[in-house]
């Protein structure tokens, strides 16, 4: 299947959203890391850990699959028009 330029754009901004996406999560677990670590104040250390926790199940982790999947997506994509754009007459 060769995706047609307006796919290509689509697949493009889908890996590139999921992969700011992820980097805005890890940043945002890592700034919640730091502050549970730094904070003497017991319930704020259990929200932190808390939201973490929230934080890397349901933004970190489908992030990751996303911008692997539209990856190799756009990787496979790649490579199978190079091989469709060749000829049989230009194979010999």
């Amino acid at each position: 299947m060769i995706m047609t330029p307006r796919l290509r754009k689509f697949a493009l901004t889908a890996h590139v959203v999921s992969s700011v996406g992820l980097l805005g999560a890890i940043a945002s677990f890592l700034a919640l890391a730091i502050a549970g670590v730094t904070s003497q104040n017991v319930q704020m250390v259990r929200a932190a850990y808390l939201a973490m926790e929230l934080i890397a199940w349901f933004l970190i982790v489908p992030s990751a699959f996303a911008s692997l999947l539209t990856g190799l997506i756009h990787g496979v994509r790649k490579e199978h028009e190079q091989c469709v754009l060749l000829q049989p007459h230009e194979l010999a």
